[in-house]
C-alpha cells in the first residue's frame, strides 16, 4: 500500500469508520534513521487506532524506527515480511524474510524491547513455490517465541522472482485454510487473516475461524463498505455518515490542510486522489470520478470540487 494509505487517506477512512483499525505505507527504517522524521511519521489524531508499518531488517535500525513510532503517538509496530517486490527485496526486507525466521524473531524482540506498544508481523504463508504448512508454522513458532502475540496472514505465498507485486496479489492461489490451521495450532495468538477479502459477509466468514480481518485495496477503490463495520464488528449503533457528510468532513479537512501549507505547498489532488472510490457502485460514480480527476478544477485548489462532483449522481 505504499503511496497509498498515507495520512491523508487515513484520515478519510476514519470519516467512514470510527473503530476500524488503520495501517500506514510501509515506512523504511532507512527514511526513519536518516531521512525526514516527520514527514513519515507525521498523522492527524482523529487516525487513532492507527499502526506504524515497518519495514526493515537491521535490528538496531527497526528497534529506532519503533521507538520513534511509539514517540510520535502510534498505536502499533507492524514488520512487513509479506511484500515481494523486488526494489524491497534489494533491501533484504519484505518477503524474503520469511526464509530468516530467526533474525525475524531478533527484530521483533529489539522492537519489543524498545516500545511498550504491540510489535506485530504482517507475512505470507509460503514463499516460492514452498507449501508446505510447516514452514510457515515454524516461521509463526519461531516468532512468537520472541513475544510477538500477534500475526497478519495473507493467505497467499509470495513468489520472489517471476511475479510482479501485482501478480504477487491475483496469481499465487489463497489459502484461507492455512491461516485457519495457524489459529487452531496456536489458540493463544491472534492470527488475523488477508487476501482476497471484499464483503462484509466474507468477513464475518473469516471471523469464525480468526481473531481479525484485515483488507487492502478493496477497502481503498470501494471504501464506503467499511460505513457498516462499526455497528456489525464492533457494536457501536451511532448514525452511520451519509457519503455526502463524509466528503463535506473531508471539505473542512482539505481547507484546513491547504490554509497550513498553501496552494502551492499542498495539491489538492493530494488528497482527494484518494477518495474517488466513495461512489462505487452508485449509478453516475463515473461522471463523479471524472469531475474528482479534472485537472483544471484540481489547479483551482476549491474543495467544494467534491460537491460539484456529487450533483453528477442521480442520487447519494
Amino acid at each position: 500500500m505504499m503511496d497509498w494509505t498515507d495520512r491523508h487517506c487515513r484520515k478519510f477512512h476514519r470519516e467512514i469508520t470510527r473503530h476500524t483499525w488503520l495501517y500506514t505505507e510501509m515506512v523504511t527504517t532507512g527514511a526513519l534513521v536518516y531521512g525526514d522524521v516527520g514527514r513519515h511519521l507525521r498523522f492527524n489524531e482523529e487516525e487513532h487506532p492507527v499502526a506504524l508499518q515497518l519495514g526493515g531488517s537491521d535490528p538496531a535500525d527497526l528497534a529506532k524506527s519503533a521507538k520513534l513510532g511509539q514517540e510520535w503517538g502510534y498505536d502499533e509496530i507492524n514488520l512487513n515480511c509479506g511484500c515481494p517486490s523486488e526494489r524491497v527485496q534489494k533491501g533484504a526486507f519484505g518477503a524474503c524474510l520469511m526464509a530468516e525466521p530467526q533474525l525475524v524473531a531478533d527484530c521483533v524482540k529489539a522492537m519489543r524491547d524498545a516500545v511498550s506498544i504491540d510489535v506485530t508481523v504482517k507475512h505470507r504463508i509460503g514463499i516460492d513455490r514452498n507449501e508446505e504448512y510447516g514452514f510457515v508454522r515454524d516461521f509463526v513458532g519461531t516468532i512468537a517465541d520472541a513475544g510477538c502475540s500477534t500475526f497478519i496472514v495473507h493467505a497467499r505465498n509470495a513468489v520472489l522472482k517471476g511475479l510482479s507485486p501485482k501478480e504477487n496479489r491475483e496469481i499465487p492461489p489463497l489459502r484461507y485454510e492455512v491461516a485457519y490451521q495457524l489459529k487452531r495450532e496456536f489458540p493463544e495468538l491472534e492470527i488475523i487473516i488477508n487476501g482476497g477479502i471484499k464483503t462484509s459477509d466474507e468477513v464475518a466468514t473469516h471471523l469464525e475461524h480468526v481473531d481479525g480481518v484485515m483488507l487492502g485495496r478493496e477497502a481503498y477503490h470501494n471504501p464506503y463498505l467499511m460505513a457498516e463495520y462499526d455497528a456489525r464488528f464492533y457494536g457501536d449503533d451511532a448514525p452511520v455518515k451519509t457519503r455526502i457528510q463524509v466528503l463535506e468532513a473531508m471539505i473542512h479537512y482539505i481547507e484546513a490542510q491547504i490554509a497550513e501549507h498553501g496552494a502551492r505547498g499542498l495539491k489538492l489532488n493530494t488528497i482527494t486522489r484518494h477518495m474517488l472510490g466513495i461512489m462505487a457502485g452508485l449509478p453516475g460514480a463515473r461522471s463523479f470520478r471524472q469531475v474528482m480527476s479534472d485537472p483544471a478544477r484540481l489547479a483551482s485548489g476549491d474543495a467544494r470540487l467534491l460537491l460539484d462532483a456529487c450533483a453528477r449522481l442521480p442520487q447519494v
